[in-house]
């Protein structure tokens, strides 16, 4: 207990001295102290989280899920520990432990625990936080240089999973997700995993453990007519045979079967239908007979809805909690926010060819011509290798652009890539140094006063990988136009 009071007064004094510095180090810094001091820190804090907590993981879309339950749950007068800036691994979430510790870590503020964590780090975090469900969205191709292929990662989830009696949330479109469940249970029914029961107080219909639920959506008007070229998973992990598709929605997403040995998608207990997609604005779907508006683009945050919604109606919450919850849920940083940098300017994360895709496919939904800043890098946070840029079809927004401004280390590539996508070269500027292309991309879109008051101002549409991201936000902050998101 000594060592993990010292931990906890070490990680505080430096977590001070970042946010007084400046410096983003403030979300992870302090949790790397702290577990350097007393290494199993993280498990001894989660030990005193009254209610318990649960974990997030996916490829894509853990921050922007893991902030819709917290908008869910917080409706209900929960009160969260929850690594909300996005520093998923080890540091990262004993920093969000260490700043809700008093009294040297004998008591936390919050009373559950909320973590979206790393694929990489899910196994080691598990055995420490010991939660009572996962959340677990899809599995993407994504730095290969660092995870590996996608049957090495699903691999290790499957023996996380097997290790732990931890209730599921499975995404039943995704084969290799749906897979971690088959071995245990009926498709939305109580497995047969070993586990003790989960608190009490987690709700008169709280999942238990062991439990495994599963969400996908069910709407034919949103079906591509085929895989996409970008598509991972498209052979089953128990024979190898292709699967056979009869919808697919995004990427290997969708209602697949394998016709050699019968494994096919589990039926969902959590179901979207009736999609709309409103371009960058929003999106809208039915679930469970009640309209839900969610004030963020794309399939792919409806599929992050969805499985927000199955964790939170597991736990117990109230379906007029959850819409509410869902409608009321603020972008997560550079998830489809929005800032006023003298003209609206969106920004859209992509880190690798499935999430890209799907960016692209929610502008092309945007009228008239765009202009877009492009930000590639290739820092060990966002993968060395960017050749999934090549994969993504950029060609689906080649119509739309008006002006397409490249930045980045890798700012050639990114225009060498939409050159070949059949941009006209005079449409593409590279421009290497961010705030210079911040700068020329804004300039872009300046209008007399007259002509502002007639039409406002066109949109900006930024497109950074993750490093450029956090640059960006550093320069805007520094610019006073953006709140620190350590803060």
């Amino acid at each position: 207990m000594m060592r993990l009071a010292a931990g906890v007064a070490a990680a505080k004094a430096v977590g001070t001295l970042a946010r007084t510095a400046g410096r983003g180090g403030g979300t992870s810094l302090p949790g790397k102290v702290l577990t350097r001091v007393e290494p199993h820190a993280i498990g001894q804090l989660a030990r005193r989280l009254e209610r318990g907590s649960v974990v997030i993981s996916a490829t894509n879309g853990k921050t922007t899920t893991a902030a819709m339950v917290a908008s869910i749950l917080e409706r209900g007068g929960a009160r969260l520990v929850h690594n909300r800036a996005g520093a998923n691994m080890a540091g990262g979430i004993a920093s969000a432990l260490a700043a809700a510790s008093r009294r040297g870590g004998r008591a936390l503020t919050g009373d559950f625990g909320l973590f979206e964590v790393d694929e990489f780090w899910l196994g080691a975090l598990v055995e420490e936080l010991e939660p009572r469900a996962m959340l677990l969205g899809n599995l993407f191709r994504d730095q290969l240089d660092r995870y590996g292929e996608l049957e090495t990662i699903a691999d290790r989830w499957a023996a996380v999973v097997a290790a732990s009696s931890a209730a599921l949330v499975l995404n039943a479109d995704d084969p290799l997700i749906a897979d971690l469940g088959r071995a245990s249970s009926p498709a939305g029914t109580a497995s047969h995993r070993p586990g003790p029961p989960s608190p009490a107080h987690g709700g008169p219909q709280s999942i238990r453990a062991g439990e495994c639920v599963y969400f996908g959506v069910d709407d034919d008007s949103l079906a591509l007519p085929e895989l996409q070229h970008a598509s991972d998973s498209k052979h089953c992990r128990r024979c190898g045979h292709a699967y056979v598709y009869t919808a697919v929605y995004l990427a290997h997403l969708g209602h697949y079967r394998c016709p050699n040995c019968g494994q096919e998608r589990p039926e969902p207990a959590v179901v979207a239908t009736g999609v709309e997609l409103r371009g960058i604005r929003s999106a809208a779907f039915t679930l469970r007979g009640r309209r839900v508006e969610l004030p963020l683009p794309g399939l792919y945050n409806v599929y992050n809805a969805l499985g927000a919604a199955a964790l939170t109606l597991s736990l117990g919450v109230s379906l007029d909690d959850v819409v509410a919850g869902l409608e009321g849920v603020a972008p997560a940083f550079g998830r489809a926010e929005t800032l006023d940098l003298g003209r609206p300017t969106s920004l859209l994360l992509v880190k690798n060819p499935a999430g890209a895709n799907e960016v692209l496919r929610t502008l092309a939904l945007e009228a008239g011509q765009l202009d877009i800043l492009g930000v590639l890098n290739d820092r060990t946070a966002d993968g060395r290798d960017v050749s999934w840029v090549w994969d993504a079809d950029w060609e689906l927004l080649v119509p739309h652009v008006r002006r397409m401004t490249c930045a980045g280390t890798r700012a050639a590539e990114l225009a060498l890539r939409m050159k070949y996508a059949g941009l006209p070269a005079e449409r593409i500027r590279v421009v290497e140094a961010l705030e210079p292309a911040l700068d020329a991309a804004l300039a872009d879109g300046e209008r007399s006063g007259d002509e502002r008051a007639a039409r406002g101002s066109d949109p900006l549409y930024v497109v950074p990988t993750y490093t450029a991201l956090l640059e960006l936000r550093e320069l805007l902050t520094r610019r006073g136009q953006a709140e620190a998101y350590w803060r």
